[in-house]
């Protein structure tokens, strides 16, 4: 029976078919091929899908925080609309309002702290310190 098998199987075989129990190297080579494929598409993907959270990082922007948690709700839900929110509040520079509302504040805080240290200051302490009590209030109010 094998002899008739072996009569009708054609003598000159393709290379990418194998004999029975020999290593068959095109499909190795075809599954590196494919799983370097997918790993590479896969970074491709995860460095787009966190582009938006490099961009605020690089020009340190305020709203990084808001980017970056737009951008893992967009991974885990594959809601794109959050990503695409993510990208443009990355691209939009806001101003920077607390910044100068904290120095107003501190300034603020010490114009008052000045102004009630010398009001309730009293003329013994001022006598205490060399200084008369005119001289102090004065200075304090310039």
């Amino acid at each position: 029976m094998s002899d008739q098998l072996h009569a009708m199987t054609p003598h000159d075989l393709p290379f990418y078919i194998v004999k029975p129990g020999e290593t068959d190297a095109l499909m190795i080579v075809t599954g590196i091929i494919l799983i370097l494929a997918i790993l590479g598409l896969g970074n491709i993907y995860l460095r787009l899908h966190s582009l938006p959270e490099r961009m605020a990082h690089k020009s340190q922007k305020l709203q990084f925080e808001i980017v970056a948690v737009l951008g893992l709700i967009a991974l885990f839900t594959h809601i794109h609309l959050f990503w695409i929110a993510g990208l443009l509040l990355a691209l939009v520079d806001l101003p920077d309002f607390s910044t100068p509302l904290g120095r107003i504040a501190g300034s603020v805080e010490k114009i008052a702290d000045t102004d009630d240290t010398a009001a309730h200051a009293t003329p013994a302490a001022h006598e205490q310190s060399g200084a008369p009590a005119e001289v102090s209030k004065e200075a304090g109010h310039a």
